[in-house]
């Protein structure tokens, strides 16, 4: 039995998801993202919240997910932002033109303090006070 590449957490608040993605995202990952994505579409959620503090990999495939799931979030009058993804995809989403994925911070997270300070590590758990349980992982074949 392989082991699962992706695990996907899901926590909601009214019309608000965060969605917490831990593991790899490629070619044989990103429909489970697209999926879990879409559920929240179509479960009523507007403002999707994307954490990828735990993901360790993320190739044009996982980037391709978003972009998609961004474009049905908008058509659905709600929006996709993308928090604390690793420094190579972000480079990419940047050098893209899709910055605009990038915005703020999952909902729950203070903002990083303001001045001269250097920047704060990237947090262990986002949300530690949310305990997680996977909603999907594994394929979705």
């Amino acid at each position: 039995m392989p082991l699962l590449q992706l695990t996907v957490y899901r926590h909601d608040r009214r019309k608000q998801a965060l969605i917490t993605l831990a593991g790899e995202i490629d070619l044989e990952s990103a429909p489970l993202v697209r999926v879990s994505l879409a559920r929240c579409l179509r479960d009523g959620i507007r403002i999707i919240d994307v954490d990828l503090t735990p993901v360790t990999f993320c190739d044009c495939s996982g980037l391709n997910a978003f972009l998609h799931a961004a474009q049905q979030t908008t058509v659905a009058g709600g929006t996709l932002r993308l928090h604390h993804p690793p420094t190579p995809p972000a480079r990419i989403l940047g050098l893209a033109g899709c910055g605009f994925l990038l915005l703020g911070r999952p909902f729950g997270h203070l903002p990083p303090p303001l001045g001269d300070t250097p920047a704060a590590p990237r947090p262990a758990s986002p949300h530690r006070s949310v305990p997680l349980a996977p909603v999907l992982s594994g394929d979705v074949r």
